[in-house]
Protein backbone atom coordinates (compact mmCIF):
# COMPACT_ATOMS: atom_id res chain seq x y z
CA UNK A 1 0.00 0.00 0.00
CA UNK A 2 1.61 3.47 -0.74
CA UNK A 3 -0.10 6.92 0.79
CA UNK A 4 0.65 10.72 -0.91
CA UNK A 5 0.38 13.07 1.84
CA UNK A 6 -0.41 16.54 0.28
CA UNK A 7 -0.25 19.79 2.63
CA UNK A 8 -1.53 22.88 1.41
CA UNK A 9 -0.64 26.26 3.00
CA UNK A 10 -1.97 29.89 2.80
CA UNK A 11 -5.47 28.45 1.63
CA UNK A 12 -7.87 31.34 1.57
CA UNK A 13 -9.92 30.57 4.62
CA UNK A 14 -13.03 32.49 3.65
CA UNK A 15 -13.08 29.76 1.08
CA UNK A 16 -12.68 26.09 2.67
CA UNK A 17 -16.59 25.17 2.74
CA UNK A 18 -16.36 25.85 -0.94
CA UNK A 19 -12.90 23.56 -1.20
CA UNK A 20 -14.61 21.11 0.77
CA UNK A 21 -17.89 20.47 -1.05
CA UNK A 22 -15.52 20.61 -4.41
CA UNK A 23 -13.12 18.39 -2.99
CA UNK A 24 -16.30 15.77 -2.31
CA UNK A 25 -18.55 16.45 -5.75
CA UNK A 26 -15.79 17.05 -8.06
CA UNK A 27 -12.41 15.84 -6.28
CA UNK A 28 -13.38 12.31 -4.92
CA UNK A 29 -14.87 10.70 -7.85
CA UNK A 30 -12.11 11.11 -10.24
CA UNK A 31 -9.85 9.69 -7.32
CA UNK A 32 -12.15 6.77 -6.34
CA UNK A 33 -12.37 5.83 -9.71
CA UNK A 34 -8.26 5.22 -10.52
CA UNK A 35 -7.80 1.63 -9.95
CA UNK A 36 -6.03 0.84 -6.28
CA UNK A 37 -7.62 3.58 -4.73
CA UNK A 38 -8.00 2.85 -0.93
CA UNK A 39 -9.53 5.84 0.59
CA UNK A 40 -8.53 9.79 1.29
CA UNK A 41 -8.99 12.09 3.74
CA UNK A 42 -9.20 16.02 3.85
CA UNK A 43 -7.52 17.65 7.30
CA UNK A 44 -8.83 21.40 7.99
CA UNK A 45 -5.63 22.19 9.77
CA UNK A 46 -6.80 25.51 10.94
CA UNK A 47 -4.28 28.85 10.13
CA UNK A 48 -4.76 28.68 6.35
CA UNK A 49 -3.39 25.19 6.23
CA UNK A 50 -5.24 22.01 5.01
CA UNK A 51 -3.66 18.74 4.52
CA UNK A 52 -4.84 15.68 1.96
CA UNK A 53 -3.88 11.91 2.91
CA UNK A 54 -4.62 9.26 -0.16
CA UNK A 55 -4.19 5.06 0.21
CA UNK A 56 -3.45 3.32 -2.99
CA UNK A 57 -2.30 -0.06 -3.99
CA UNK A 58 0.87 0.99 -6.13
CA UNK A 59 3.30 3.89 -5.98
CA UNK A 60 1.55 4.47 -9.66
CA UNK A 61 -1.39 5.05 -8.59
CA UNK A 62 -0.71 7.42 -6.14
CA UNK A 63 1.74 9.68 -8.11
CA UNK A 64 -1.27 9.50 -10.23
CA UNK A 65 -3.76 10.96 -7.79
CA UNK A 66 -1.28 13.79 -7.35
CA UNK A 67 -1.63 14.51 -11.14
CA UNK A 68 -5.09 14.60 -10.96
CA UNK A 69 -5.45 17.03 -7.95
CA UNK A 70 -3.07 19.34 -9.57
CA UNK A 71 -5.23 19.03 -13.02
CA UNK A 72 -8.68 19.17 -10.81
CA UNK A 73 -7.18 22.53 -9.03
CA UNK A 74 -6.45 24.32 -12.77
CA UNK A 75 -9.90 23.06 -13.80
CA UNK A 76 -12.05 24.36 -11.19
CA UNK A 77 -10.01 27.61 -10.82
CA UNK A 78 -8.95 27.05 -7.09
CA UNK A 79 -5.00 28.55 -7.62
CA UNK A 80 -6.40 31.53 -5.64
CA UNK A 81 -7.87 29.28 -3.09
CA UNK A 82 -4.76 26.77 -2.93
CA UNK A 83 -2.15 29.78 -3.84
CA UNK A 84 0.89 27.16 -2.68
CA UNK A 85 1.96 24.56 -4.95
CA UNK A 86 1.41 21.79 -1.70
CA UNK A 87 4.33 19.93 -0.35
CA UNK A 88 3.80 16.41 -1.01
CA UNK A 89 4.88 13.49 0.85
CA UNK A 90 4.46 9.97 -0.44
CA UNK A 91 5.66 6.35 -0.26
CA UNK A 92 5.41 2.72 0.76
CA UNK A 93 3.14 2.33 4.43
CA UNK A 94 4.85 -0.09 6.03
CA UNK A 95 2.86 -0.15 9.51
CA UNK A 96 -0.73 0.16 9.37
CA UNK A 97 -3.72 -0.94 11.68
CA UNK A 98 -7.21 -0.01 11.28
CA UNK A 99 -10.21 -1.04 13.37
CA UNK A 100 -12.12 -2.26 10.48
CA UNK A 101 -13.02 -5.62 10.14
CA UNK A 102 -13.26 -7.31 6.62
CA UNK A 103 -15.31 -10.40 5.67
Amino acid sequence: MHATVRRYEGVDQSRTDELTKKVDQSLLPRLSKLPGFEGYYLIEAGDGVMSSFGLFDTSAHAVESTRIAANWVREEKLEMALPNPPKITDGEVIVHKNGFVRA
